[in-house]
């Protein structure tokens, strides 16, 4: 079969790969429909990623239907179309014995530390699947904004708050979406008007362009001088790590789901001054998977605006060379597989 393999950083192609075996107990075979690509793909391509590890198959965003269950899977009828949650678990590190299985000391994701699903057929645990009254593009959009609603849980955000989130990318308008899904008033902060308007689209009460105004005193006019009650922040640098802290109201929370590629140094007064809440958020619940789908069968996404190209797969390495070099050009890109 078919598959897109990552040999290196800039060198992905085209490759005949090994059918995988038949699925075995609490396995579903999935025939693979459309996968999503994300900052991670990206990073992994241009040899940013420290996780990822070559050759890759990458991808783990993902639209399949059922293909075949193993000898104890009932329920899933051929063609049923499904969503799949990327990561795996151990079971006996600190996370996973807390029930926070998300943030495993040894997950493994797909597409990262072991082979993805931009590929014609892989073979998921079925404790790992979702179906949901949602077409394949909706459903290959629902796990890279699972990450932004678990944001927002992590956050404890609730109908009141005043929320800004950095960064309306694909993760940002996750945590957009989630906030603005749980009462909260959003404001979108980002640097690209396009993405600001698509935020406002999932939701935002208000948007920010910081090219255009200053941060400080944009956000002080909306939350009556105070700064938001939480701020999550979904870009990952220095610059931004340090603004949240700044910026968030005294008594607020702050979680960061992008990482900082690079150390960031902080003035510390805030955290104790301001009683910070400092929150890391990492991958998804399957509440917050639950969550997401309810939301897109409501309809209260604006799942054509920001899906901005769609591709074959015999395409994605032009179009990842392509990423690359014009990250701007790019939000949210899918490729069709089969």
């Amino acid at each position: 079969m078919r598959a897109v393999v990552l040999e290196g950083p800039g060198k992905a192609g085209l490759k005949d790969v090994r059918e995988p075996n038949a699925p075995g107990k609490g396995e579903v075979l999935l025939k693979v429909r459309r996968v999503g690509l994300c900052g991670s793909d990206l990073n992994s391509y241009r040899g940013r990623n420290p996780l990822v590890s070559y050759p890759r198959i990458l991808g783990h965003e993902v639209a399949a239907t059922v293909a075949g269950v193993g000898p104890d899977v009932d329920g899933w009828p051929p063609e049923t179309a499904v969503t799949l949650s990327p990561g795996s678990n151990c079971g006996k590190c600190a996370s996973c014995l807390r029930g926070r299985i998300n943030a495993c000391q040894f997950n493994e994701t797909l597409g990262v530390q072991r082979d993805g699903a931009l590929t014609e057929l892989i073979v998921a645990p079925v404790s790992r699947i979702f179906r949901a009254d949602l077409s394949l593009k909706e459903l290959c959009l629902v796990e890279p904004l699972t990450v932004g609603f678990h944001a927002v849980a992590r956050g404890r955000v609730e109908g009141g708050d005043r929320v800004a989130v950095f960064g309306c990318g694909g993760v940002g308008l996750g945590a957009v979406a989630g906030a603005a899904y749980r009462g909260a008033t959003v404001i979108g902060v980002d640097l690209d008007d396009v993405k600001l308007d698509i935020a406002r689209k999932a939701g935002a009460s208000h948007t920010v362009n910081t090219v255009q105004g200053d941060l400080h005193r944009q956000l002080a006019e909306l939350t009556d001088g105070h700064g938001p009650d939480v701020i999550i922040e979904a870009i990952g640098l220095p610059e931004t790590y340090r603004a949240a802290v700044d910026e968030v109201a005294y008594a607020g929370r702050v979680v960061y789901i992008g990482w900082a590629k690079e150390h960031v140094t902080y003035e510390t007064r805030p955290f104790v001054h301001k009683e910070l809440d400092i929150l890391g958020a990492r991958n998804a619940q399957r509440e917050d998977f639950l969550d997401v789908m309810r939301m897109l069968e409501a309809r209260r996404f604006p799942v054509n605006d920001a899906v901005t190209h769609v591709a074959p797969m015999s395409e994605t390495p032009a179009i990842l060379e392509a990423w690359s070099a014009e990250p701007a050009r790019f939000s949210k890109i899918m490729v069709e597989v089969g």
